[in-house]
């Protein structure tokens, strides 16, 4: 009678066994290289802010991608092109008065000809300054009153704008000037949550 293998002896053999199968496994035959160039860096979630449009005789907000998030000038810039096509699909419209509209010089939501006035050298039609705890958007061009609902726009989007850029902090009133003079002020209050 042969004695019984001792147990190291049998913890040897296995690993003699599988040695060879774990390096066949964790090889996948694939020679190592260096650095590889390729394409830019991975994204992830791309930036948006909200501005406000009107829908049914009220304020709706929508998602729109920036590369400034938080920044108030940017949003009200992007509140200034007017729905797009899909939004106006569904309804949305703006209250802003036409001499407003087509910060960018694209055409204005309507569909129409350019709101952008000839020999108008001004490079956008509101002026934003962030002072004191307050946001003031003093608006530079405007042929027609502005409304309450189309203050209550850019006020709206100037408070979204802010959350983005102090999720925590108590939203800044808003004020906004048209050229006439008239001062609409506001705070996030009169806004709907988006």
């Amino acid at each position: 009678m042969t004695p019984a293998p001792r147990p190291t002896t049998a913890l040897r053999r296995t690993a003699l066994f599988l040695l060879p199968a774990l390096c066949a496994l964790t090889s996948c035959g694939i020679p190592a290289t260096g650095v590889v160039q390729a394409g830019g860096p991975a994204v992830g979630i791309v930036p948006k802010t909200r501005v406000y449009f009107v829908r049914d005789g009220r304020l709706v907000s929508v998602p729109r991608e920036t590369d400034a998030p938080g920044d108030v000038d940017s949003a009200v810039e992007l509140l200034l092109l007017g729905p797009s096509d899909a939004e106006r699909n569904k309804r949305m419209r703006t209250d802003l008065p036409p001499g407003l509209l087509n910060l960018a010089g694209v055409p204005p939501a309507t569909g129409g000809p350019t709101a952008v006035p000839q020999g108008d050298s001004s490079p956008g039609r509101a002026t934003v300054t962030e002072r004191d705890g307050e946001i003031t958007v003093h608006l530079k061009s405007l042929n027609d009153e502005l409304g309450d609902l189309a203050a209550d726009q850019i006020i709206c989007t100037a408070v979204a704008a802010q959350r983005v850029a102090d999720p925590g902090a108590e939203p800044a009133p808003v004020s906004v000037t048209d050229p006439g003079g008239r001062r609409v002020e506001g705070t996030s209050g009169r806004c709907p949550d988006g």
